[in-house]
């Protein structure tokens, strides 16, 4: 059975699956290359059944309003830097609030998160972000790629992580936090904006096999996936 979910749109022109929830992912100069992918592939696994389609400069898909308009849910993936990132994005970021105070979802992971936040970006967040790294009792001081213990939902996981936010919000706010790092800051969260539903992340669930041996890092058993898909039914259940 196709569980209930927000309306599902589609693309002006596009061919598309009338019944399926259309997902976004940007792919573009704020982003790094494997990200996105690993993010597509992520949802394309889920319960959802979503109509995975890339936006970005150099897509067929643009990012704009008219295609937000059309969509279910938007994810912006893993990238480089916060300030080359926003540089590229600032001018969707009325758009991008639009999409989800009208009812859209958002799903940041690691620079995603960030761009969650305020200082600089989409401003989505009853409260803020900031480096894990940089937060006291970090377990991790380095931005180089490693892993990082998360407690997810009461679960001890490891995680793949580089330079990831942890999250900031004000109290009262009704945020579901869905995991901490080790030094009780937030590692996930979702929280309302609007009609709509943010999700951030500051590890990398969505990780695969070949992310952790380009790395040389050891995952220690299970990769993250099935902590991504909670992230997304949490973020995408109406």
């Amino acid at each position: 059975m196709t569980p209930a979910m927000p309306g599902a749109r589609r693309l002006p022109g596009q061919a598309s699956r009338w019944d399926a929830p259309l997902a976004l992912v940007y792919r573009g100069p704020a982003s790094l290359p494997g990200c996105p992918e690993a993010a597509a592939r992520l949802l394309k696994i889920s319960r959802w059944g979503f109509d995975v389609r890339y936006v970005g400069p150099g897509e067929d898909v643009p990012l704009s309003a008219q295609t937000l308009a059309g969509a279910s849910l938007y994810v912006q993936p893993g990238g480089d830097t916060l300030a080359d990132a926003y540089r590229h994005l600032r001018r969707h970021r009325k758009d991008i609030r639009r999409f989800v105070r009208g009812g859209g979802r958002y799903l940041g992971i690691c620079l995603g998160g960030y761009l969650a936040g305020a200082t600089p970006g989409f401003g989505l967040l009853p409260g803020d972000t900031d480096q894990y790294i940089a937060s006291r009792g970090a377990t991790i001081a380095s931005e180089d790629d490693t892993l990082v213990r998360v407690s997810w939902r009461g679960r001890e996981r490891t995680l793949f992580f580089q330079d990831g936010p942890y999250f900031l919000a004000r109290p009262g706010t009704g945020v579901t936090v869905l995991a901490t790092y080790p030094n009780g800051t937030i590692a996930a969260m979702v929280a309302g904006f609007g009609a709509g539903r943010v999700a951030v992340v500051g590890p990398h669930p969505e990780a695969e096999e070949d992310w952790y041996a380009d790395a040389k890092l050891d995952p220690g058993g299970a990769l993250g996936a099935d902590l991504g898909l909670d992230l997304v039914d949490e973020v995408f259940t109406p």
